[in-house]
């Protein structure tokens, strides 16, 4: 067997260092004695030894077990399995007996293999490149591609295990997660998750970077090394239930160390509180659930410590405990108790009872100051520690629980001058038990930078000239209104709602929008100075939008509505909203308080609507509500016209730094009331280090632009580039083919544009990109042509573009004619011949036209293997031996593509077969199936009567697809119809012609 080098630099080395972390390693010869067959994935004897060692049953019971595991076909009840929640009855015993697949408690008492290129024989029948088993169980896939972009997550490892999941579904219903890598980086991700959830596990904690030879050494280290996967397993994979669905999570390094840090402190005894700082976006909430989940399950862990606790989980702020409550039950924590009334709390926790997790808010401690009687056994972790403290609380808190462990959580740093949380939850000389911070985050993908630009100075509001400011905005008011604000002090909430001031800030919002969030689909918060500000920029955005929408020929009254609907104002009501005013203005403002106001269904519904891409509000108007614990993605903006600083500034911010998909790079705050020019004293109180980066000056981002730009520019220099037209385009393209030579140049240049083009699109529309705005068309578009020469591959580089970027490279492909030189045609297509007819073509053009057709019918033959492998899988060999001419110097350029036009045609006959066959395509495609069964002369019989069964709708009716005991029912007819005609392989045929019928006849 010949080796690629995928095998030689990824796959070989990883089996290597799994192999001295004591893996045994199984051959692919070894495949066969271990399965059932080649479509189960189970190693039999692995799983029978386990269950009979970690539970002393006899092997007729481990037997009948492996039965019933092999029938297991649901992830979620996987993972149970694998923690031990699993029973039947077995020899000897009347009751049904709990059996553990896993000995967590003593690695050693399991048996950890790793194989390679395991054939798992389906519709599409597909061999990863490894995967790692635990007692004859498959928990986790790897894919060694070469080579990864660790930033934007593109590249065919990804691609390839979404492929696995699909086709092979079997070998994933026991996966834990899965790792990617290309013999350097190792990234991973928990079954079912895209690319963009990937990530790298920096920190290998305990240990330290210099104890590993290499960065895969430590990245399979920190995920593989038995003890530590066995710990993964048991306490750090949850299953969360959202409105969209059911989401698998697995932890972060980041949280795996702060847990691990929290439990050993409990077990030792030594200190009984610690400090953790996770900034916000990292996932602190689940890093809670994780610690509840070791804290009271400790599958691990055999301590009187942990013997059974009581956890309680504090907020301080009611949308907290519902976020915290949510997420905890959403995680099917065992019996979480969200604590409702203060009467609850106390029966609860004055009930001697052990084996609590209860969540709560700390306003419910109020008063509170008798000791209960078991507080040693309590282990309290507090949200927000630096504010819980504050007034009487923590003392209430302290007094009723006064021996209980306290460990305190905060999404922003802690103040230099905060000694009471310190005092609180710290060791004295420890700062922080962990301390997750917001560059760690940014440099992990866990959260987006946020930038910040200033808008015009004229608007910024600076409080020592406030009173100079106040006489020229307001010199048109009359005396005695003047007077009357001057004896009561000009405030700066009277020039901040200057009405023209507000008007032009709209305007500027909403062409900002327009431009830099509204393309890709993001949405943006305003942040006004109060309730009043709310109202008055809800009506001048509305107006603002309105006129434009009517000047794109929009009926007045609709436009008005839709602009209306556009936004929407969250705030909290007030009881003076109802009462009557003598002053106009004052009862306008509490008129459209009432007429905006959202009850908490409304709320709810109202943030929901924001998080869709696509619904109304784009916009969410707020003063104080929304700038805490609101976790919306889809959010990229926020138009800050209130003086927050401090803690209420690194709060407000963050609603922007969240993980979206690749078009969403960073999180941009628009300043119109002069924040970002006192950013250093507005943070002042915090430690520097702390909070450099808490927003980032656009400027930095133009200066990297620049900077990337150069580095492009740099590999391009010896190219001389002048033309505009299409012919003079191509012979630019070409010669910059030929300056880069070497694969390693072109994945180099690559690199390089790419993140010049990133940067580009994060900074679009500002002005300061212009300048590139020519060289950034000619790149964007040389990568679709230099990724068909280097890589025979289509290039997907434009799909991750954001669509104001996407548009604009479109228009010029059409414009220079280029879109004819690098867009593929489908087979389908009449004109994909034109590029055959070799008259008239250069040794350049026949060159050219020899790559592009490589590149589609890669493309094509890839399209019908996965649609229909028996018939289409003739042409995977074929096209090998194609991309091998590709690369032959003793062949011409029209030989070259002579052998490739002679595989399209031979495909183009292969897709017409079925009709020299007298069959229609699906029952041709059926019939594929069964001659790799060896049917007979009845197979075309049986295939029309298979596809029969499946199309009809008295035997299939419509979603019988979606229905489990339908679909057995047909499975079972296949059986009896592949018996009648004289077949043999019953288990594989009935799977087969389903995986057929669910791509071919659901009518989807």
């Amino acid at each position: 067997m010949s080796h690629g080098p995928e095998w030689n630099f990824a796959e070989r080395p990883t089996i290597e260092h799994l192999k001295a972390i004591c893996y045994d390693f199984v051959a692919t010869a070894q495949h066969t004695g271990l399965r059932d067959g080649e479509n189960q994935v189970l190693f039999r004897p692995h799983l029978i030894e386990a269950l009979m060692r970690i539970n002393g049953i006899d092997r007729a019971s481990a037997e009948a077990a492996y039965g019933e595991l092999a029938a297991i076909s649901d992830n979620e009840a996987w993972l149970k399995v694998l923690r031990g929640d699993y029973a039947r009855k077995v020899t000897g015993q009347e009751t049904r007996q709990t059996l553990r697949v896993i000995d967590f408690l003593d690695t050693a008492n399991n048996q950890f293999c790793v194989t390679h290129q395991l054939r798992v024989k389906a519709e599409n029948t597909r061999r990863p490149d490894i995967v790692v088993y635990v007692n004859g169980i498959p928990l986790v896939v790897i894919e060694a591609k070469s080579p990864l972009n660790v930033k934007d997550k593109t590249g065919e490892a990804f691609e390839q295990i979404r492929q696995y999941e699909q086709d092979i579904p079997r070998l994933f219903f026991s996966n834990v997660f899965n790792i990617v890598t290309d013999g350097a980086l190792v990234l991973y991700g928990a079954t079912g998750s895209g690319s963009k959830y990937f990530a790298e596990w920096r920190d290998p904690w305990p240990k330290v970077e210099g104890d590993f030879p290499d960065t895969l050494a430590k990245g399979l280290w920190c995920l593989l090394e038995p003890s530590r996967l066995l710990d993964l397993i048991a306490h750090y994979v949850v299953f969360e239930n959202t409105e969209t669905g059911t989401i698998k999570k697995i932890c972060r390094y980041q949280q795996f160390r702060a847990v691990n840090r929290i439990v050993d402190r409990v077990i030792k005894g030594k200190h009984r509180q610690g400090l953790i700082w996770h900034t916000q976006g990292s996932g602190k909430s689940l890093t809670m659930v994780f610690a509840a989940l070791k804290l009271k399950t400790h599958r691990t862990i055999q301590s009187e410590a942990l013997t059974n606790p009581n956890i309680l989980v504090l907020t301080d702020r009611v949308d907290l405990h519902s976020q915290i409550s949510g997420t905890f039950v959403a995680c099917g924590l065992p019996n979480p108790t969200p604590i409702e009334s203060i009467k609850d709390l106390h029966s609860l926790i004055r009930s001697g009872k052990d084996g609590h997790t209860a969540l709560s808010t700390i306003f419910k401690f109020q008063g509170s100051k008798e000791p209960i009687a078991n507080s040693e056994n309590w282990i309290v972790m507090v949200d927000e520690a630096h504010r819980t403290q504050e007034k009487d609380l923590g003392a209430y808190l302290r007094s009723t629980l006064p021996n209980a462990r306290f460990f305190g959580f905060t999404g922003t740093p802690v103040k230099k001058d905060d000694k009471d949380t310190y005092a609180n939850f710290g060791v004295i000389g420890e700062g922080y038990l962990d301390k997750y911070g917001i560059d760690d985050a940014v440099a992990d993908g866990a959260t987006v930078p946020i930038y910040y630009t200033g808008r015009k100075t004229d608007w910024h509001i600076d409080e020592a000239k406030i009173d100079i400011l106040f006489d020229t905005w307001f010199a048109e008011l009359d005396d005695d209104k003047l007077d009357e604000i001057k004896k009561r002090g000009v405030q700066i909430e009277d020039l901040v709602k200057h009405p023209r001031r507000i008007e032009l800030i709209a305007y500027d919002i909403w062409n900002h929008f327009k431009a830099y969030a509204q393309p890709d689909g993001f949405k943006a918060q305003i942040v006004a100075i109060d309730r009043e500000a709310v109202i008055l920029y809800k009506q001048a955005l509305t107006k603002v939008i309105a006129e434009d929408l009517k000047a794109e020929g929009m009926e007045p009254s609709e436009a008005l509505a839709c602009a209306d609907a556009m936004s929407a104002c969250v705030y909290s009501i007030n009881q003076e909203d109802s009462k009557p005013s003598e002053d106009q203005h004052k009862q306008a403002i509490r008129n459209e308080l009432k007429a905006h106001y959202l009850d908490a269904e409304a709320e709810k519904q109202a943030k929901k609507a924001f998080g869709r891409e696509g619904d109304d509000p784009q916009f969410l108007i707020v003063c104080d509500k929304l700038l805490t614990g609101f976790d919306c993605p889809i959010e990229s903006v926020m138009y800050l016209d209130k003086p927050l600083k401090e803690h209420g500034l690194l709060q407000a911010i963050a609603r922007t730094n969240r993980v979206s998909d690749a078009r969403k790079r960073n999180g941009l705050i628009v300043d119109y009331i002069g924040v970002s020019g006192h950013l250093e004293e507005a943070l002042s109180s915090y430690r520097a280090d702390d909070v450099k980066n808490a927003m980032r000056d656009l400027d930095d981002l133009r200066n990297q632009l620049r900077t990337a730009h150069s580095a492009v520019a740099a590999l391009m220099k010896p190219l001389k580039r002048k033309a505009s037209d299409k012919d003079g385009l191509k012979a630019e393209y070409d010669a910059f083919v030929k300056l880069l030579g070497t694969e390693d140049k072109w994945f180099d240049f690559k690199a390089k544009a790419r993140s010049f083009i990133a940067l580009y699109e994060t900074l679009s529309p500002d002005p300061s990109v212009l300048e590139f705005t020519a060289d950034l068309k000619w790149v964007a578009n040389f990568l679709l042509y230099g990724t068909q020469h280097f890589e025979k591959r289509q290039a997907f580089d434009q799909m991750n573009y954001s669509e104001k970027i996407r548009e604009m490279l479109e228009k010029h492909l059409e414009a220079t004619g280029l879109s004819v030189t690098v867009k593929l045609r489908h087979i389908t297509d009449p004109e994909f011949w034109e590029d055959f007819d070799p008259a008239d073509k250069t040794e350049e053009d026949l060159m050219t036209a020899a790559i592009r057709k490589t590149t589609e019918l890669r493309k094509t033959v890839t399209e019908r293997i996965d649609d229909s492998p028996h018939q289409y899988g003739k042409f995977s060999e074929r096209l090998r031996q194609l991309l091998e001419k590709l690369e032959s110097a003793q062949l011409g350029w029209s030989e070259k593509l002579k052998a490739a036009e002679e595989l399209a045609k031979d495909i183009t006959a292969e897709d017409a077969a079925h009709v020299e066959a007298g069959l229609s395509p699906g029952a041709y495609g059926i019939l594929q199936i069964l001659n790799g069964f060896t049917p007979g002369p009845e197979g075309e019989d049986l295939a029309i009567r298979l596809e029969g069964l499946y199309t009809d709708p008295v035997t299939a009716p419509a979603g019988w697809w979606e229905k489990d005991g339908l679909r057995k029912s047909l499975r079972q007819q296949v059986r009896f119809m592949a018996h009648e005609a004289g077949l043999t392989q019953f288990r594989q045929i009935p799977e087969e012609v389903e995986a057929y019928a669910l791509k071919h006849f659901t009518g989807q």
